[in-house]
């Protein structure tokens, strides 16, 4: 079987971590895990990922922070970002896009359709630049 895509997951929390690695890797996804910010920039020093799944909360540099960082670098600009979160608060997804995430993904995951969720970002992002909208809106309330 080939591998679908390369996904970089950064989240400090072991078990979250490993359940959506475990879900994506038996839907045929290639898995980077990374514990924290800095691991994941240690990582995106020698491959480029298709997409990175994003923990918001995480201990050293936040997310948002990192996703800010990363957008702001020519290097890692065009990479989309999911953030990846346990944050479902109103506001809290507007804050995710203003930081420069391209989409956005409530944990915990429904492990039915997450393959799906990344699926259709992936392949969002994949559409000519043309042809796509840059920055998907949030959904209204």
């Amino acid at each position: 079987m080939s591998t679908l895509a390369t996904i970089l997951i950064i989240d400090d929390n072991v078990m979250n971590l490993v359940v959506a690695a475990d879900v994506l890797e038996y839907a045929g996804y290639a898995v980077i895990r990374a514990e924290s910010a800095g691991e994941a920039e240690a990582i995106l020093k020698n491959t480029k990922p298709a997409l990175l799944l994003m923990d918001i909360q995480m201990r050293g540099m936040d997310g948002l922070t990192f996703t800010r960082h990363l957008k702001a670098d020519p290097a890692y600009r065009q990479i989309p970002i999911v953030a990846l979160t346990a944050f479902a608060m109103k506001g809290d997804e507007q804050k995710a896009y203003d930081a420069g995430c391209d989409g956005y993904i409530t944990k915990p995951i429904d492990t039915r359709k997450f393959p799906g969720q990344v699926a259709e970002i992936l392949q969002r992002n994949a559409a000519p630049k043309g042809l796509q909208t840059i920055r998907p809106l949030p959904p209204s309330r």
